[in-house]
């Protein structure tokens, strides 16, 4: 009898894989058949800049940040007149121990290294792109890496908080704690409001589930307290497919 506790993990297909149409390669390599793995949640999403940025909170202001933005958005590798093909797909993954398996076959986060250490892995198949500044010399690089996997219980539960809602997610797969909201809350301009501003966008209306520790952070801000995190991350998910 197996008594390891089961896990869940996010998995982003980057655009860069879509674009070289390997997406197939990408799911028989992270086959349940394989892994073990099942699928908890999954969705087509165009990133924004505003997701992209608290996917990537812990770079902020690393030399590469603002690349890794345009990279992860879509905007290196599609051109401004197809924005609609930009999309990245996000899966919630859900199993024992598939947070280190998903890991393991995705390979070195660095490509070169990736070849080296682990051939046939996924990562093998990305590149490294030289960064560089407005005088043309490199200060950094890129990791157009094909595939993103959470690094740890925590980075796996922060991710797929900020990528997911709970109803993105069966009841009996949902491996987060989850409330039911009492309140209307909206958003507007960096603010959350809990009356209908012009021009906010709406996030949780009385009796719409969500996970507990994003309510948490909406009451704190709404009555002035220290906030237990940031309101943008709550709030990304929601704009997730708008216009």
């Amino acid at each position: 009898m197996n008594d390891k506790p089961l896990e869940q993990t996010l998995v982003l297909i980057k655009p860069d894989a879509l674009k070289n149409s390997i997406t197939g390669f990408i799911f028989s390599q992270l086959s349940e058949f394989i892994t073990g793995a099942r699928f908890a949640g999954a969705k087509v999403v165009n990133v924004s800049r505003f997701l992209a940025a608290e996917h990537y909170i812990e770079h902020v202001g690393k030399p590469f940040y603002e690349p890794l933005l345009d990279y992860l958005a879509g905007a290196v590798h599609y051109p401004e007149d197809v924005r609609w093909k930009r999309r990245v797909i996000a899966i919630v993954y859900h199993g024992v121990g598939v947070r280190e398996r998903l890991r393991t076959i995705a390979g070195p986060t660095n490509p070169h290294q990736a070849r080296e250490e682990k051939p046939g892995c996924i990562r093998s198949l990305g590149t490294v792109v030289p960064i560089k500044d407005a005088a043309g010399n490199i200060i950094g690089n890129r990791m157009d890496n094909l595939i993103h996997t959470s690094a740890t219980a925590e980075d796996a539960e922060r991710e797929i908080k900020l990528w997911f809602l709970p109803f993105d997610i069966p009841p009996l797969m949902r491996g987060y704690p989850v409330t039911t909201c009492q309140s209307h809350y909206y958003y507007k301009a960096g603010r959350l409001y809990q009356t209908c501003e012009p021009d906010s966008v709406f996030l949780l209306a009385p009796g719409d589930p969500v996970w507990t520790s994003d309510l948490e952070i909406l009451q704190d801000i709404a009555q002035n307290k220290p906030a237990r995190g940031r309101l943008n991350a709550v709030v990304a998910k929601y704009m997730i497919n708008r216009e």
